[in-house]
């Protein structure tokens, strides 16, 4: 069995990216192993009605491959499906679709991870996990739902197989897809009710269409792209302040929001409903022009409160209210904080899910004390709140990199993170989260893990943060090489 230098899983936005950067640092022993039968990670895997990005799209793409034909400046799933599918071209031969991972074991006997993909071994000298955060779907317990008779999916597993025209459709959850979705059923759906556990808080989207001339522009001008890229970076950026809980930024944005929420919504208990409780960037911050118009129509029904049990067609909230539904759309969120490949991968002595069970840790959010020459991308406190996810995979990306460079220094070949770099990296997290909307906003989100109430998902800071952080790295979080090999 022949040996790969590093087995990245997964083809979404971190794996194709992580190819990128090693090929461009001259590593060609690659080799890419996808479950799926496509490259494209969520924006495959999401395609219900008004799927969209959040983040204008010049700037959620890679720095090594701009693209100026974007149509839109929040480009819809399928545009950003197909920019993937065309920088997944040039490395084809390195991908293997349909190859799941079954599993993945540290032999201390070889220095090599063994891989298990159902069909194959795989031998590895590096393993690469960019398997993503959102990429299981979370489906309540909710008492009943079983007996829902009419079709009943995951807003992240939709069935296009199923005719809304004329339905009465019930949509669970009021977070990002809902936000999107929503608007677009209330338009061929007989009645749309929505059941909201807790308001969002929502600010304008703006953006819309990009003129041919202006995209022939962009493309003709290599520099005018950069710029523009260059200026919506530094605006996000500028988005941290509000997100992490600047007296003063955060109180505009909130009165933003507000302003948008009385400009779009009449009634004053519907805009009492939809008025969140909690501060200002402790949830994900949405975007739309179009949810609270959709919201305050006759087509939708807002039920302010979770949904609490299902008998058959009847749906009830925790209210007591009962609604009826034809079709039921769970945007219920995903497995975030406790990764689903935890299980599957086992380093020296447990797999990460052991070494995790109280919460995802890591060294500059990558490398995993106990998993050598493992590297994560977009898992322990990788995730941003204010600014481009691209951004911080390609920091991500650049560590391996020079990390692999440090790999071949050694004889062994073997990089182990000291238990007191990840500890002092995990107290870091803690010590900048401590102050903000996350931990003290008053809320319930995704970013923090439930079992230890610490911040998991999110990098407290800015990009330049995570790359001075990065960057600042001289190998002390490894445990010292045996022998350095002689050049």
């Amino acid at each position: 069995m022949s040996v790969v230098d590093v087995v990245v899983v997964g083809a979404g936005f971190a794996g194709l990216g992580m190819v990128d950067a090693l090929r461009r640092a001259g590593r060609d022993d690659v080799v890419v192993i996808e479950r799926a039968d496509d490259v494209g990670g969520t924006w495959r895997d999401n395609t219900y009605p008004g799927v969209a990005c959040d983040i204008p799209a010049h700037l959620y793409s890679y720095a090594t491959h701009p693209h100026a034909g974007w149509s839109r400046t929040f480009a819809a799933g399928h545009e950003i499906q197909q920019y993937l599918r065309d920088v997944a071209a040039g490395i084809r031969d390195r991908i293997r679709l349909r190859t799941p991972l079954v599993g993945a074991e540290w032999d201390a006997e070889t220095s090599l991870w063994r891989i298990d993909t159902g069909a194959e071994q795989l031998q590895a000298r590096s393993l690469v996990l960019a398997c993503g955060r959102l990429t299981e779907p979370h489906v309540p317990a909710i008492d009943g739902l079983e007996s829902f008779p009419g079709p009943l999916f995951h807003s992240a597993r939709w069935d296009h197989g199923v005719d809304l025209t004329g339905k009465r459709v019930a949509v669970v959850g009021t977070g990002a897809s809902a936000v999107q979705l929503v608007p677009e059923l209330a338009q061929t759906a007989a009645h749309v009710t929505l059941f909201q556990r807790t308001p969002a808080w929502i600010v304008p989207r703006g953006g819309g269409e990009i003129a041919p001339e202006e995209r022939e522009r962009l493309a003709q001008s290599p520099g005018a792209l950069a710029r523009l890229r260059a200026e919506l970076y530094a605006e996000g950026e500028a988005r941290f302040a509000s997100r992490s809980g600047d007296a003063a930024a955060s109180a505009a944005a909130r009165d933003a929001a507000l302003a948008h929420l009385h400009a779009q919504v009449a009634d004053p208990a519907l805009r009492a409903a939809l008025t969140p409780d909690y501060a200002f960037g402790c949830k994900r911050v949405l975007l739309s022009d179009a949810f609270y118009p959709a919201v305050a129509s006759d087509r939708v029904t807002l039920e302010p409160t979770a949904l609490d049990r299902v008998d058959g067609a009847m749906l009830t909230a925790a209210s007591g209210r009962q609604h009826e539904a034809d079709v039921l759309v769970l945007a219920t969120g995903f497995a975030s904080t406790q990764q689903p490949y935890a299980d599957l991968v086992r380093g020296e002595s447990h797999t990460l899910a052991q070494h995790w069970e109280t919460g995802m840790t890591s060294f500059g959010s990558t490398v995993v004390s106990g998993f050598p020459n493992l590297f994560v991308l977009n898992g322990p406190n990788a995730s941003l709140g204010h600014n481009s996810a691209v951004l911080m995979m390609e920091e991500q990306a650049a560590y391996v990199v020079r990390a692999l460079a440090e790999r071949d220094r050694r004889t062994d070949r073997v990089l182990r993170v000291r238990p007191e770099a990840e500890a002092a990296y995990t107290e870091e997290i803690a010590a900048a989260a401590a102050s903000t909307p996350w931990m003290t906003g008053g809320c319930r989100n995704w970013y923090v893990d439930e079992r230890s109430g610490r911040l998991t998902l999110l990098w407290p800071g800015t990009v330049q943060a995570f790359h001075e952080r990065l960057t600042g790295t001289d190998g002390s979080e490894f445990e010292p090489a045996h022998t350095p090999v002689r050049g």
